[in-house]
């Protein structure tokens, strides 16, 4: 069985955008697309209706676009328990009250048993500052942190090019 790997809004957003002028959000996007075309080969991969909703804003094309590529994406529930610690997330300060749906991803993925939470948001969510009290409040509320990462750090290790 595949490893799931739930993938957050900006995963989707970096992986149908069109190419960026800075150079740095070029290269995430360049990572996003390579990982992408053979994550489904390895992961299990889920989103949200969170995931769907934060998709379908903005440009109509792009949002066309973004909701596309989610099509072969199962969705997952957000469920009392997901809200419950998508709560503590926020009160407990771990992640700040103006960013309650990045918690809603956290509780999303960590409820539903997903090994991998994969985003580009390093404010809120891959942060390394963050991740020990993300998964510190997770425990204690009975679940098994997810491991919270970008697409570059799932990328299929190529042994032959070290």
């Amino acid at each position: 069985m595949k490893p799931k790997a739930y993938i957050e809004t900006t995963v989707i957003s970096y992986l149908t955008a069109w190419p960026a002028r800075d150079v740095v959000v070029a290269g995430h996007q360049q990572i996003t697309r390579d990982w992408w075309q053979n994550a489904a080969d390895r992961f299990e991969l889920v989103a949200s209706e969170l995931v769907v909703n934060e998709a379908s804003a903005g440009d109509p094309d792009a949002a066309r676009d973004r909701l596309a590529a989610l099509d072969s994406v199962t969705l997952l529930d957000a469920t009392e328990e997901s809200l419950e610690l998508a709560q503590q997330l926020l009160e407990s300060g771990t992640i700040p009250e103006q960013a309650p749906e990045d918690a809603a991803h956290i509780a999303i993925a960590v409820t539903n048993g997903v090994e991998y939470l994969v985003t580009w948001n390093c404010r809120h969510i891959a942060n390394a500052t963050m991740r020990s009290q993300i998964d510190a409040v997770c425990r204690n509320a009975g679940f098994e942190p997810a491991i919270i990462c970008t697409p570059d750090e799932l990328m299929e290790p190529d042994h032959g090019n070290e």
